[in-house]
């Protein structure tokens, strides 16, 4: 039961390992992921630039709104005239305003620079994940090249209803196809035609 499943699992894996190497065989494919790495590198550098802009220009409009309350706290005490005290209220209420459209400016940005990030990273994982998967189907690969060299069969993974394959026989240079039926033991059968 245990050598079927295996060789279920291990037709699972190669079809699959097929199917990926298609997909994969498409230059283009490797391109686009590479291409849009590129691309979301270039506009994280492009958001944290923006990003320390902002942060700058909000850095200088709490300087002058800091200006602006001394002015308008040295002017209360020297008793200034009420159009002047309104004209100076009405410059400090525009810098607010406008320090309020800054940090709201600079919180999009902050959060298109982490969900560039959480791109940057979700790919990187996928890449990975296929290099891991490239690599366990290099190793059944040659497994499976180990176990048709050792044995001399080279079984056919394409139906799992019957044990068949091909035996080389090398020193006959022939080739002899073989077919089984799964619900008999075949463990002898087959070692019988491996060593003929």
């Amino acid at each position: 039961m245990g050598e079927k499943s295996r060789k279920l699992d291990m037709e699972e894996l190669m079809n699959y390992s097929n199917n990926l190497i298609e997909v994969l065989k498409e230059e283009k494919d490797a391109i686009g992921f590479k291409h849009f790495l590129r691309h979301t590198e270039a506009s994280q550098s492009q958001w944290a630039k923006h990003h320390n802009e902002v942060a700058s220009s909000i850095e200088d409009y709490k300087r002058k709104i800091n200006a602006s309350k001394q002015e308008a706290a040295a002017a209360e005490s020297e008793s200034v005239p009420d159009a002047e005290l309104d004209s100076l209220q009405k410059v400090l209420d525009e810098e607010h305003q406008l320090e309020r459209k800054h940090r709201e400016d600079l919180r999009v940005i902050t959060n298109g620079v982490d969900d560039l990030d959480h791109r940057r990273v979700y790919i990187e994982d996928e890449f990975q994940k296929i290099k891991k998967f490239d690599q366990n189907e290099l190793r059944a690969q040659m497994k499976l090249s180990m176990y048709a060299s050792v044995t001399n069969t080279i079984p056919y993974l394409d139906d799992e209803s019957k044990l068949s394959g091909h035996i080389v026989v090398r020193d006959k240079r022939a080739v002899d196809k073989f077919e089984l039926d799964p619900s008999k033991d075949n463990c002898n059968t087959i070692w019988k035609m491996i060593n003929l």
